[in-house]
Parts: C-alpha cells; structure tokens; sequence
C-alpha cells in the first residue's frame, strides 16, 4: 500500500520536478502539474486537502475512463473535473510499484518532449526503496 511519503520520493526522483509549497504534495514539470493532493470540496466549509488521495494527470479522456472502469477501488473521478484529463487515486489501493508506473506516466505526458529523455537516459536511477513491508 502506497502513501503521501511514496508519492513524493517517487515524483522528486524525477528529472526537472519541483514540489510547490502546499498543504499537501503539488508536483510539477516545466510549470505543468502532473500529480498533486486531492483538494476535496465540501459544501459550505474550505476545502480539505487530502494527502491519502492523488490527483494525477492521465492524457485522454479513453486513458481516465479506463482507469475508472477497470479499477474502481483506486480511482474516482468528481463532477468537479469531468471533461479534464485527471483521476483521483487512493493511495491505500495500490502497491508503491503501481504507483511509480502513475506517476512516471503522468510525468511523461506532461513533460516536453525535450526532457522525457532524460527520464529514458536515468531509468535505472529512479527505483525507490521498494523493502517497505506492507506493500
């Protein structure tokens, strides 16, 4: 089971990643958001920063319904971001190998196409300390 600390390891060890100051995690490339906390809206109060929830960048509304249809018990979707490439992820349904997939997706689809090699020339470098035990 993956959380807030895998997103982050994950997504720094990325080429050219930059972690906004925020409540939660925000992570960009090239000025472009690829995977953030989820920022739940609640009816009448501020909204909630959900750090258990990943909001990540997924190309196409084919690659977002996908997602939504064959795993349900790790992505959701709101009204809020229908039509906008984006799924929100619970954290806890999926493993920090799943998750490094996600993010790594996410990442090339938002970065130029100048740096996606330098993510391809220091692939090896990007294993995370997959020894956690409740994975």
């Amino acid at each position: 089971m993956a959380d807030a600390d895998d997103v982050r390891q994950l997504a720094l060890a990325l080429p050219h990643v930059v972690e906004i100051d925020s409540d939660g995690f925000d992570f960009r490339v090239a000025d472009k958001g690829f995977v953030w906390s989820y920022p739940e809206r609640r009816p009448g109060t501020p909204r909630l920063i959900r750090t258990d929830i990943a909001v990540l960048y997924v190309g196409d509304e084919a690659e977002k319904q996908a997602l939504l249809l064959g795993e349900p018990e790790a992505f959701f979707t709101t009204p809020a971001y229908d039509g906008l490439p984006l799924v929100m992820l619970r954290l806890t349904q999926v493993s920090v190998d799943r998750l490094k997939e996600l993010v790594t997706d996410a990442w090339r689809m938002r970065a130029p196409d100048s740096l996606v090699g330098d993510l391809d020339d220091g692939t090896d470098s990007l294993s995370p300390d997959l020894s956690r035990a409740d994975q």
